[in-house]
């Protein structure tokens, strides 16, 4: 009887089950070509099968290695940025008592998150134009030499990650908020009749209290070490930093539609998806370690 109750919520599913099979699932047959010399006119079946050659090509290549170096560095610094930065805000604004100070500062922090890279890059380009952009016209006022910062290998990883950061962080403080007005506040009345100060109530209740989503988000996010923004990266970068902000993503978008070398490109995707999806169930396993957090 139960399941029969529960057969219209099935049903409800399925339109969507159908729509992710056909666009997500059947798509995922030609990764064949990864292993085929793959002739557009040919087709996917009729081209030469090479193996294991296109990984070996894509490998050998001079910059493979330090793409893939880019791609885990700067996807590894905005996941740690991403973490600490929310929870730094979380923090502060949760000692604000002025309620529409507190509510309008959340909306202004959490509105670049609803804006495109298209919309963002723009911007960005504008302030930090070497010329006329606002943050080095601080810079040579203070008696500094302007930086081009999306055009040296030494800023463009580090201006990527602040940028993604200043885009995705109140989304992260939203979240760790709601974490935080599930804490008991009789916690608090009780620290304050011990004497606790401000700084020890966060650190002995508001963290322990966040903890548990603090760990969730954490080991979440290694799923994501191989993926570094191709959005944002495509419109920023410039082959002048191909050196430090060329990624897989990248990659594959200059070789298989660029170069139209569809089957390495296939390759590439197919070895970072495989490696994706490895860190995928190890971080899962954490969650439900740690964080007690499953699926099913």
């Amino acid at each position: 009887m139960k399941r029969l109750n529960q057969l219209p919520l099935h049903l409800m599913l399925l339109p969507g089950v159908i729509l992710v099979f056909i666009f997500a699932y059947i798509p995922m047959s030609g990764a064949v070509i990864a292993f085929k010399h793959f002739v557009p006119s040919k087709g996917i079946w009729g081209s030469e099968w090479v193996g294991f050659e296109n990984f070996r090509y894509v490998f050998n290549l001079p910059g493979t290695m330090q793409v893939i170096w880019n791609t885990i560095s700067i996807a590894g610094m905005k996941i740690i940025a991403g973490l600490i930065v929310p929870i730094v805000v979380t923090l502060l604004l949760n000692e604000v008592r002025l309620v529409f100070f507190k509510r309008t500062v959340q909306t202004l922090v959490y509105l670049p998150h609803f804006l495109s890279w298209v919309i963002l890059s723009s911007i960005l380009i504008d302030i930090l134009s070497p010329s006329e952009g606002i943050v080095n016209k601080l810079i040579v006022a203070l008696g500094g030499d302007p930086i081009y910062f999306l055009g040296s290998n030494a800023w463009f990883p580090f201006t990527l990650v602040v940028s993604d950061v200043w885009k995705e962080f109140g989304y992260g403080t939203i979240v760790y908020l709601a974490a935080v007005t599930a804490i008991n506040p009789a916690l608090y009345e009780a620290a304050k009749v011990d004497g606790a100060s401000r700084w020890r109530q966060i650190w002995h209740i508001t963290l322990p209290g966040m903890l548990p989503v603090i760990v969730l988000m954490g080991v979440l996010s290694l799923g994501n070490v191989l993926n570094a923004g191709f959005e944002q990266v495509f419109i920023l970068y410039s082959p002048s930093v191909y050196e430090s902000g060329d990624i897989l993503d990248t990659l594959v978008y200059r070789i298989g539609f660029v170069d139209t070398q569809y089957d390495v490109s296939t390759a590439v995707g197919l070895f970072k998806s495989g490696v994706s999806f490895v860190l995928i169930c190890v971080s899962y396993w954490l969650a439900a370690r740690f964080a007690n957090y499953r699926i099913f």
